[in-house]
């Protein structure tokens, strides 16, 4: 699966960001998260490090005889590297020239370093009135937890996340990847396109104000709406949603695991009639499922733990509903969609996702994974550097 090549014309059409510069002061996830996203589709990305370097090029698995991790490899791929220790005056005059003509500025400092530092939104935005500075942090550049250490972990606690995942009695659990480090990266590079589409169109810049906790409040859905009107809190279901039942995992006969949903109705009456409930009046409507939604469950965990993973899925493919086998990763790398769909890719011998958005016109690539530390920074400053002069004579 990895070894498929992109298409040649991938290869050779400029990204629908070519011509933005961005330059980033972010480290671990969710910053560079977003300038990776960036990256992706065309925009020039300039990581600024400091002397000891992202600490993200240690965070997990490493491959033999390598210094950098694969998290670190895959989050800052696309992008140059440059070491800057901003302490010094030299680094800041050489991160000055870096931002002269940039149009986005990415940064993940607790609130009120960047402008301790010299390089505030509004000096940066005196200097180029057109620039896009995104903050990401964990709670916002104001209100009583601004300054608290802000960590994914946290987010997830705080924004009634982690209390909705478990088994029903069990303990609340927490996600096992990075998933609000990506939620809010994916954020973060929506806003910053907004905000570029702004400055292009008035020549105005902006700050965007970009945190953990509030791009994981966004994915609660209709829960404060619930609470606000109905005192409704979503107790833990394990799998389970109230709204969709059947919903959920369930034990094929041979010990495989297969995920089933019916959030559309009439998927429902279909999966419904499949196991022989199709006329039970106490699950036909939304309503009424979710009343009845533990002797449902029940029968359906039933139903499946009585047949071979085969049938099931066979059968519910048959009446065309919602089931997948859950897959680990050994699936996936063998599984015909992802080899299809080119889900997968590989540069510099590392195996990665691929972008995440096909475009039809001008689509996005990987070019290389996340370079070495300081590979690029006498190039890069050396160009900014002579840039820098021919604008002053």
């Amino acid at each position: 699966m990895t070894d498929k090549a992109d298409p040649e014309p991938a290869r050779e059409t400029p990204g629908p960001l070519d011509g933005i510069r961005v330059v980033e002061l972010a480290t671990v996830v969710a910053g560079p998260g977003a300038g990776r996203y960036l990256a992706d589709y065309g925009a020039e990305v300039i990581k600024v490090e400091g002397p000891t370097g992202d600490p993200t090029r240690r965070m997990g698995w490493t491959g033999p005889d390598e210094t950098d991790s694969y998290f670190w490899k895959l989050v800052n791929r696309n992008k140059q590297v440059v070491s800057l220790d901003l302490k010094t005056e030299s680094g800041q005059r050489n991160l000055w020239s870096l931002l002269e003509g940039a149009d986005v500025l990415i940064e993940n400092m607790r609130p009120g370093k960047l402008e301790a530092l010299g390089f505030g939104p509004d000096e940066l935005q005196r200097r180029n009135p057109k620039m896009v500075v995104l903050r990401v942090t964990g709670f916002g550049q104001d209100g009583p937890y601004a300054l608290h250490p802000g960590f994914a972990t946290i987010a997830e606690a705080m924004s009634g996340f982690s209390n909705l995942l478990g088994e029903a009695g069990g303990q609340p659990l927490l996600p096992p990847v990075a998933l609000t480090d990506e939620v809010t990266a994916l954020v973060g590079a929506f806003a910053t396109l907004a905000a570029l589409r702004h400055a292009e169109r008035t020549g105005e810049g902006q700050t965007i104000d970009v945190n953990l906790l509030t791009s994981m409040f966004q994915i609660m859905g209709p829960l404060p709406s619930a609470y606000a009107h109905m005192g409704y809190l979503q107790p833990r279901l394990g799998s389970g949603i109230p709204y969709t039942v059947p919903r959920g995992t369930y034990r094929c006969a041979d010990g495989v695991w297969v995920a089933i949903s019916s959030s559309a109705d009439s998927i429902a009456k279909r999966v419904l009639a499949l196991v022989g409930l199709g006329s039970d009046d106490r699950f036909s409507t939304f309503q009424g499922r979710s009343r009845n939604r533990e002797a449902l469950e029940v029968y359906v965990a039933d139903w499946v733990a009585s047949r071979h993973s085969q049938e099931v899925i066979r059968e519910f493919r048959r009446v065309d509903a919602a089931i997948a086998k859950v897959l680990d990763m050994k699936d996936i790398f063998a599984d015909e969609h992802y080899r299809a769909r080119n889900m997968i890719t590989q540069v510099d011998g590392v195996a990665m996702q691929n972008v995440v958005a096909g475009f039809s016109k001008t689509p996005g690539r990987v070019r290389h994974a996340g370079r070495p530390f300081d590979a690029d920074t006498k190039a890069v400053l050396d160009r900014f550097a002579a840039t820098s002069s021919k604008a002053e004579s």
